[in-house]
């Protein structure tokens, strides 16, 4: 096998996460000779997905070598076992005479089975990734699943098309659209004036009509709660049902109406523009983590070179010589040495560089023994049958008045992410340790105490994520600390890709290639002779 160090490089890319693996794939096709590492044994860092033998190895070493990672404090709780008692002696005798008789409890599949996303995040429709991924060809190596209905935890709120236990209703659908508003029998009147009031302002105007100035013109620097009720008047108890459209991860109070408001337009109008009835989609088997390992691929087929379980030990940055083009010289982590002209990758995988501030996250994934078929209604005509859907549970009704929203986000077995007769339940709170993880068990628990007996949890994972919110209102940069050495920032901890992502790896694949090719070339790929893709 030919060593790394044969030759020097133009880019050497640390780190396998979505951001670099778009940086490599697009650099693949511009003529440079990329190298592309991860310090780890698998593909995707941040984003990466496990089956539950995997997801086990990886706890194991996120406990035991803390601030490799952007994770700590990973646990598994393997709830089958706890829940599977020794038959006493009073069971034996109708256990042989039950002998043969198939165990219709329900249990864990084999571990390969499962797909378990650290990081998952879905796509609007309307996203900037999904267009590089056609531009690029590489969307015909990926499958996409519709994500449908968003519901929020109101359970003083009885609704029709609530799950319901008994008499108690827990959920409620949010609307969509227009439509959705003049169906919900829980809406009075006068609050679908002032909410139509709302949608019709965040809504691009109809052709033929003018956005009144006035209404242009409100001040959206203003909590999104206040510019709600002073602009509006819509009433508290639609407020947070509003939020949890925009997805933000922050209380009402915190939350700016110019975070919000972007991001509920975001959502109404992405509905229908690849098919009736959605506006968002997951990928399959993994999420985000096929979505870069597909790039990976294709970077490979490109020219980039990957090396796993293959990190930085040092780096020595020097000055472009006549005698070096290459001034970066990189120590490996098995001894050797490597030369570059560009070095770039994530604090976590360059070790010379600063810890850049983060914000923490509690998350949690939990395989659920249930369809939760009432979540995936089909909302209109010709539409199909959701894999993937959003709930949001309000501080307030898990009893923490004073906390961040949680959200869980359901996949079905449509995903392939878990066997059939299952799914997946991701949740995420923007609280970190005991506190936040009290919080995700009790909204995992009402989740499945609304579904009914049949619904337990049969393995979940509890950890802490460190990354930035998009509430922050900075976009993502890439950090310079040398002409030759790029960091990345913090990985993002949204619920939906951050568009804005796309325009910072474009910035950096054209810091990298200058005027050697168009910059308006990005990500467009042509077919290879004598193949359709990749």
């Amino acid at each position: 096998m030919e060593s790394l160090s044969e030759h020097p490089w133009d880019v050497i890319i640390a780190g396998t996460g979505l951001d670099q693996s778009l940086l490599a794939l697009a650099l693949s096709r511009s003529g440079k000779k990329v190298l592309h590492l991860d310090q780890n044994s698998y593909y995707g860092g941040s984003e990466a997905a496990f089956s539950l033998d995997e997801a086990s190895e990886w706890m194991n070493s996120v406990n035991q070598h803390p601030g490799r990672t952007p994770f700590e404090d990973a646990k598994i709780i393997t709830h089958q076992d706890s829940s599977e008692s020794a038959p006493s002696k009073a069971d034996s005798n109708t256990s042989e005479r039950t002998q043969g008789t198939p165990d219709v409890r329900p249990k864990l599949a084999a571990s390969r089975a499962y797909t378990l996303s650290l990081s998952p995040y879905f796509l609007y429709t309307r996203s900037e990734l999904i267009s590089i991924l056609i531009s690029s060809k590489v969307y015909r190596q990926l499958e996409f699943m519709a994500v449908g209905s968003w519901w929020i935890h109101s359970p003083e709120h009885p609704n029709a098309d609530s799950l319901e236990l008994g008499a108690t209703r827990l959920f409620h659908r949010v609307p969509g659209n227009r439509e959705d508003v003049f169906a919900d029998s829980n809406i009075s009147m006068k609050s679908k004036r002032t909410l139509m009031r709302f949608l019709r302002h965040i809504s691009k105007p109809q052709d033929g009509e003018e956005q009144d100035e006035a209404e242009e013109n409100k001040d959206l620097s203003m909590p999104f709660a206040d510019y709600l009720s002073s602009n509006f008047s819509v009433p508290q108890d639609l407020q947070n049902p509003l939020l949890s459209l925009s997805l933000s991860q922050l209380p009402q109070r915190d939350t700016s109406a110019s975070y919000a408001v972007p991001r509920i337009k975001r959502h109404l109008a992405s509905i229908g523009a690849l098919g009736p009835g959605f506006g968002a989609v997951v990928s399959k088997y993994g999420g985000g983590s096929e979505i870069l390992q597909v790039g990976c691929r294709a970077s490979a087929v490109g020219g980039a070179v990957y090396a796993l379980d293959t990190g930085i030990q040092s780096i020595t940055d020097g000055e472009v010589s006549a005698e070096s083009e290459h001034p970066v010289e990189v120590c490996l982590s098995d001894g050797e040495t490597v030369r570059t002209r560009v070095l770039i990758g994530s604090a976590w995988d360059l070790p010379s560089l600063e810890q850049p501030p983060c914000t923490k996250v509690a998350r949690s994934i939990t395989v659920a023994s249930s369809t939760f078929t009432s979540l995936f209604p089909v909302t209109a005509e010709g539409a199909p049958v959701p894999a993937s859907t959003v709930l949001m549970f309000p501080g307030e009704t898990l009893g923490s008045p004073q906390s961040p929203p949680v959200y869980l986000q359901v996949h079905s077995s449509d995903t392939g992410d878990c066997p059939r007769q299952q799914s997946i339940i991701y949740g995420s709170v923007a609280l970190s340790g005991p506190e936040g993880h009290t919080l995700l068990e009790r909204a995992v628990d009402r989740l499945l105490q609304a579904e009914g007996p049949q619904a337990i949890a049969l393995w979940s994972m509890r950890y802490n994520q460190l990354g930035r919110l998009s509430n922050s209102g900075t976009p993502p940069t890439i950090q310079t600390h040398s002409p030759h050495v790029f960091r990345f920032p913090p990985p993002s901890l949204d619920l939906a890709f951050e568009d804005q992502t796309v325009d910072m790896i474009k910035q950096a694949w054209v810091n990298i290639v200058g005027d050697e090719v168009a910059h308006d070339e990005f990500m467009i790929f042509e077919d290879r002779e004598g193949t359709s893709d990749d």
